[in-house]
């Protein structure tokens, strides 16, 4: 997602993310699996759904209370405008939340998953509906959220520009590990892993390889990730809590690496790959974060550079910058950069690959650290392009004390 922000906060521009979850199904099994904390006294209930919500869900209401309030009602893989048969799971003061047993009646946009995982495992929201329907449902989102939480009367949503290819897209993925080592994802709010067979998400070389990884589940391993890079280059990454790298054995023609408490131990092959975006290379090493949809990723930086200011008298910011994909492409176009990142990775690589630049320099720090001691600067544009957590509330207030004259929020 690009926001573009004027000086006094009024949002000037803003596109729904480029994020694809591609997800269930007319008829649900009804031995679906509880994943959320039961409510008190469990209920089987009937609801019309009313309103989409974020995250895939929609809103139906309960019947009214004693007080004549009707308790809204989230419920996932649905959509407007459909009867369902749902179980209650969670119950809070203010709203509930519940399971899909049965689509009593479907909407008319609703296909059936491509997936037979949808539902089952978290990775994904919509795929009981077509990609363009995708589009248009986050499009209306951003724009409700945008007036119900940002109080912006008539927000200047643009149309969504689509991924250029809905399905195995994905040039990274990260596995967890069952009990006894199948590889898998987490299921929707909960901390079981499903194994899984197939993900249509994936790239067709991580899709060919990672069915034939035979992985011991080793006390303190975490993950286990796949990434693709330039000629379906493929690095093996896998992040655990032991300090003592395990023996390690591959008959794939792929590099590997061990990321453990105290550092990384290569294990087979390069430490780092080669991604090109629009034309440049960049040196992304394993640990170091990139964006998982490349093609997407040089149209992301190809709208963020057609709606912002620059010139050779600007400086700007790049904050969670990485290894620069953002700033390889700005550092062209402005008097000084400055990047922010505190992944000693990423930083190594930045280094690498803004080394023909000199006028860039680097804060390897924390983002909430090196902003106070960044508004000497005086930037007139600030990038960031934030982890999935999102910006803290401290860290936002430095970031407006900068009073840059234009900030790209990429999510």
């Amino acid at each position: 997602m690009f926001h573009l922000f004027q000086r006094d906060g009024a949002l000037i521009r803003g596109v729904p993310s480029f994020f694809l979850d591609t997800l269930s199904t007319h008829l649900l099994p009804a031995s679906l699996p509880a994943r959320f904390s039961l409510c008190p006294m469990p209920q089987t209930i009937i609801l019309s759904l009313e309103t989409p919500a974020y995250g895939g869900e929609t809103i139906g209401r309960l019947p009214p209370d004693e007080n004549g309030r009707r308790k809204a009602v989230f419920v996932p893989y649905a959509l407007p405008g459909e009867r369902v048969r749902v179980h209650l799971v969670e119950e809070k003061r203010g709203y509930a939340r519940a399971e899909l047993l049965e689509v009593l009646m479907p909407a008319p946009e609703r296909i059936p998953p491509r997936c037979p995982h949808f539902t089952h495992c978290g990775g994904c929201h919509y795929q009981h509906i077509p990609y363009e329907a995708q589009l248009h449902l986050k499009t209306n989102l951003l724009r409700e959220q945008l007036q119900r939480i940002g109080r912006i009367a008539e927000p200047p949503v643009q149309p969504i520009v689509p991924s250029p290819e809905p399905w195995r897209y994905r040039n990274h993925v990260q596995f967890h590990l069952t009990a006894d080592g199948q590889l898998g994802f987490r299921a929707p709010r909960s901390e079981e892993v499903i194994p899984i067979q197939k993900c249509y998400l994936l790239h067709p070389t991580i899709s060919e390889v990672w069915p034939h990884l035979e992985i011991e589940p080793l006390p303190g391993l975490e993950r286990v990730a796949l990434r693709v890079g330039d000629d379906d280059d493929l690095m093996l990454m896998l992040e655990s809590h032991d300090p003592q790298p395990p023996e390690f054995s591959v008959d794939f023609p792929l590099s590997a690496m061990y990321l453990g408490p105290q550092g990384r131990n290569l294990l087979a092959g390069y430490p780092d790959q080669q991604i090109s975006v629009l034309g440049r290379t960049f040196q992304v090493s394993a640990g170091a974060f990139f964006q998982v949809n490349v093609p997407v990723a040089g149209q992301m930086v190809t709208h963020v550079l057609e709606h912002l200011p620059l010139d050779t008298h600007t400086t700007a910011l790049d904050l969670y910058c990485g290894v620069g994909l953002f700033s390889a492409f700005l550092a062209e176009r402005v008097g000084r950069l400055i990047g922010v990142e505190e992944n000693p990775w990423a930083c190594e690589d930045f280094t690498v690959n803004l080394d023909a630049f000199d006028h860039v320099a680097l804060y390897e720090a924390p983002v909430e650290m090196a902003l106070p001691h960044l508004r000497e600067a005086h930037p007139q544009v600030v990038v960031l392009d934030p982890p999935r957590s999102g910006v803290g509330r401290d860290t936002l207030k430095e970031l407006l004390a900068l009073q840059a004259e234009v900030i790209a929020y990429i999510s």
